[in-house]
Formats: structure tokens, C-alpha cells, sequence
């Protein structure tokens, strides 16, 4: 089966068919960065990290490209939040941005999620943004107020609301934006915004000082690195209006094209109130947990199996128990591949137990056809744990397996678990970066207890066992004189 996209647009799962065959344009948006990144942000790019793994792992050759706003991002009120942010920290707009740029791209990094391509800013393509705006204001699909704020006229835009199927009659005036007297129609939303002398973030433009709105930089910068139609979309189910529908309304009266071919849209992470009402997780209701909190209690692939247990299109409530069950789905998964790596550290040289091929082909083949149905990770997912108890049963057995299947083994746990899930760390895991020291250790403390017992000096080789079990680290001796371990 090919691979199938459900495209928001239209409401309906569509055979992916890109542009250029092979390439794929993905532009996915991104975070406004003006405090520390959540566990709702992390549902969202470990979501899009897999799907642009998966596309590559799959032969195609992807450009992504994820914004970081860094002006413009308006709050109800008219505020921008980066300057409400500055001013409550006393810090410099920029100040606040590169401190939490950086944070941002941190808490990534340690997801394992895999930068974008190109990660460009609102503040740097200003003249892109202007220079959209102006050709929409020729064509009258914009106006310019009095104070020199401009406009986007939906009523300009027959086909305004098709992705969030939204009618504009129906649409309550001051949705998104405070309504003032200088717009045509209360859904109009603005391109460009005149700025107060005391406002710090204001460019030169056309008609006056200024900063872009929200919706305009996405456009622009989506137009500049991808152009005028793109094959995927990305975002937040959140932000499919105002955000996606504007930047759909105004790429296409600019471009006179279709703006992306493919809508994805992840799900938001739900947090239970008090009475047990779920409600989005989101700095304004304070009801968030930032990643590095979450990183500080959870291995980074202990976080992204609790994201990727569930469809990315569908809303996730956080709880501690869902933490708790990753844990324990993530330990099951890894064990079997930490068991491999460990069997192939004294396996003899041969095909011994190659029937296990037509397992592991099995479970490529339920794999594929689970990311082939909308990136259905779920289910992917589920494919290695059937393999893993089948791996278990093997390598608990009597039977020899030779080193070439455990290296088959090894490799889909590696390619499946790994490079396209990001949950199968690539040596032996620690809660450091010297993973592969401390794995040394304790392989050399198994190797002076196994001869310990050879020696029959058995108060020994209990006292190994004992101090690394105080460590954390348990010792299970399987048939044949082999010894395996894990951490607790």
C-alpha cells in the first residue's frame, strides 16, 4: 500500500503523491519563543520528527522547514507576547528571544528530534513580508486603515474557512483580535500593525512604522524556501483558525496557487482540571510542564513513547499513570534489543536460527503498512512488542542463534525502533553521556563474578551481584553460563 496522508483539507485520507517524485516540501509551524517549550510542544515536533524520519527512511528526499516566531504572535488584547514577556522579565525583545531559541532547540536536541532544515525567523524576512503585503494591497485583497495598520479583507477570499470548515457568518466579531473602528468586517486580521513609539519591535515600511502581524510570516517564509505550493503542512489542531486558515486566505490571493497540498494537524495534550474536565495544555492557563521538568523524571524515549502510543492526530490527555505505562513499554522494547546486542557478544559465527528471518520480515512488513496508514505509530509501535516477545521467547531458550540473525535482530530493532521512532537509543542506555563507559564497567564486573564462580568462590559472586542490584543494575543468568543485565 502506498503511503496515505489524512489531509485536514478536505477532511478524507488521500494516496500522498508529492510534486517533484521523490522530494518532499514540508513546512511545519513553529514555536512562539518567548518562555521555556512544554510537554504540549513536544507532542507536536516529536510527532512531525517521525513523520519526516519515516518519509526519509522511505527513500524520499525532504526539505523542512519550521519557523521560530519571533514578533508579531498577537495576544486577544493586541499585545505582542514577546514584548508582555520582555517587559514582565525586563529584558530586551531579542534578550528573551535568543534565551529561549536556544532553550527551545535544547529541549529538542535531548528528544532526539532532529533540527529542521532551515529554521527561519519572523524577524529576519521582514522585506519578504512587506513585499506579500503590498502585491495584496494592489489586488485589493488588503487596505490600509488611517493609522497606517493594514488589513486583510476576507470577503475578498471565496473559499476563507475551508480548511477549518468555519462559515465567516457565523464567525463571533473579536474571535482572534480585539475589533476596532479601522476594519472593514470584524474577521479581518491584520498583515501589518503600526507601532506606538513606544514600541520596540517596528520596521520602516510603505505605510509607516510598523511590525508584521502573526499570520503573514508563514506565508512569506513558507514562499521564499518552498514556493508558491508545497506538498505538507504542519501544525497544531489548535491553530487551525485563525492561524492556518489566514495563511491559506493570503498565500493564495498573493500566489494565485494553491498554498500546501497536504494537511497535518497533531492533536493537542489535554491536562484533567479539577473536576477532571480536560482542557489544552497552554502557558495562559498555567496548567503546563515544561520539557526540561519532564526530562528531569523521564528518559527522553520514555517521553516520546508516551507521545507516540497515540495517533498524532488525536488529543492526549497527560497523566502520570500514561507516564508510567511508557515506562514500562519502553523497558520491554529496549530490553529485547539491549539482549540482543549483549547475545551477539558471544554468539558463534553462523546462520544458527534463521528461520527468525521470516519473523523479523513479518514485522518490517506490519511496520511499513502501520506508517503507510497516516503515520499510524500506535500500531507500529505494537508490531515491535509482538516481535519483542518473540525475540524474548528465543534468546531465553535453549536454542543457539547465531551471530548473522542476531545482527538481523539488531538491525530492526535499529532501523524500526531507531532511526524512525527515535526510541532504541543507538548504544547501551544511560541516564548520561557516559553510557558506554558504565556499560564497559559493569560488563568487566559480570566477567570477574563469571569467573568468580568458576573459582567456586561463590561469596563473591554474590557480592557482585548484590552491590551492582544496590546500583540498580540486575543480573539474570540464562542457559549456557551467559549472564545478561539490565537497569532497574
Amino acid at each position: 500500500m502506498a503511503l496515505q496522508i489524512f489531509n485536514v483539507l478536505g477532511r478524507e485520507k488521500q494516496a500522498f503523491a508529492p510534486i517533484v517524485p521523490g522530494h518532499v516540501n514540508m513546512y511545519v509551524c513553529g514555536p512562539t519563543v518567548y518562555d521555556n517549550a512544554h510537554i504540549g510542544h513536544a507532542k507536536t515536533y516529536v510527532s512531525f520528527d517521525v513523520v519526516v524520519r519515516y518519509l526519509r527512511f522511505s527513500g524520499y528526499d525532504v526539505l523542512y522547514v519550521q519557523n521560530l516566531t519571533d514578533v508579531g504572535h498577537l495576544l486577544d488584547s493586541g499585545e505582542d507576547r514577546i514584548l508582555k514577556k520582555a517587559r514582565q522579565t525586563q529584558s530586551l525583545p531579542m534578550q528573551l528571544v535568543e534565551t529561549y531559541a536556544r532553550s527551545y532547540f535544547e529541549d529538542m536536541d535531548a528528544l532526539g528530534v532532529g533540527r529542521p532544515d532551515i529554521s527561519p525567523r519572523a524577524s529576519a524576512h521582514i522585506p519578504e513580508q512587506i513585499k506579500m503585503i503590498e502585491q495584496l494591497i494592489v489586488e485589493d485583497y488588503a487596505y490600509v486603515a488611517d493609522d497606517g495598520s493594514v488589513y486583510f479583507d476576507i470577503s475578498k477570499h471565496d473559499g476563507y474557512g475551508k480548511l477549518s470548515n468555519r462559515k465567516v457568518d457565523t464567525q463571533e466579531a473579536g474571535s482572534r483580535e480585539e475589533v476596532r473602528g479601522e476594519k472593514r468586517n470584524p474577521e479581518d486580521f491584520a498583515l501589518w500593525k503600526h507601532a506606538e513609539p513606544e514600541h520596540i519591535l517596528r520596521w520602516d515600511s510603505p505605510w509607516g512604522v510598523g511590525f508584521p502581524g502573526w499570520h503573514i510570516e508563514c506565508s512569506a517564509m513558507a514562499k521564499k524556501y518552498l514556493g508558491d505550493t508545497f506538498d505538507i503542512h504542519g501544525g497544531g489542531i489548535d491553530n487551525i483558525y485563525p492561524h492556518n486558515e489566514n495563511e491559506i486566505a493570503q498565500s493564495e490571493c498573493a500566489n494565485h496557487a494553491a498554498f500546501a497540498n497536504y494537511w497535518m494537524l497533531v492533536g493537542s495534550l489535554m491536562v484533567p482540571d479539577s473536576s477532571g474536565i480536560p482542557a489544552k495544555m497552554s502557558k495562559s492557563l498555567g496548567n503546563f510542564v515544561t520539557i526540561k521538568d519532564s526530562l528531569a523524571k523521564y528518559r527522553p524515549e520514555v517521553l516520546r513513547m508516551f507521545i507516540l502510543s497515540a495517533h498524532y492526530a488525536s488529543p492526549v490527555n497527560y497523566h502520570e499513570d500514561s507516564l508510567t505505562a511508557a515506562v514500562g513499554g519502553w523497558e520491554r522494547l529496549y530490553g529485547a534489543a539491549r539482549l540482543t546486542r549483549q547475545h551477539m557478544n558471544s554468539a558463534p559465527e553462523g546462520d544458527e536460527g534463521n528461520g527468525f528471518q521470516d519473523r523479523l520480515n513479518q514485522t518490517k512488513a506490519d511496520f511499513v503498512a502501520a506508517m503507510d496508514d497516516d503515520f499510524n505509530a500506535p500500531k507500529a509501535i505494537a508490531a515491535l512488542q509482538e516481535l519483542t516477545r518473540d525475540v524474548n521467547t528465543l534468546l531465553n531458550s535453549d536454542a543457539t542463534v547465531g551471530l548473522n540473525i542476531l545482527s538481523a535482530i539488531k538491525t530492526t530493532y535499529d532501523d524500526l525502533g531507531g532511526k524512525v521512532l527515535g526510541l532504541i537509543p543507538a548504544g547501551d542506555a544511560a541516564s548520561n553521556s557516559n553510557g558506554q563507559r558504565e556499560a564497559g564497567l559493569v560488563e568487566l564486573l559480570i566477567s570477574l563474578r563469571a569467573q568468580a564462580r568458576v573459582n567456586k568462590n561463590y561469596a563473591e559472586s554474590d557480592r557482585i551481584r548484590n552491590e551492582l542490584t544496590k546500583l540498580g543494575v540486575i543480573l539474570e543468568d540464562r542457559p549456557g553460563g551467559s549472564t545478561v543485565w539490565r537497569v532497574e
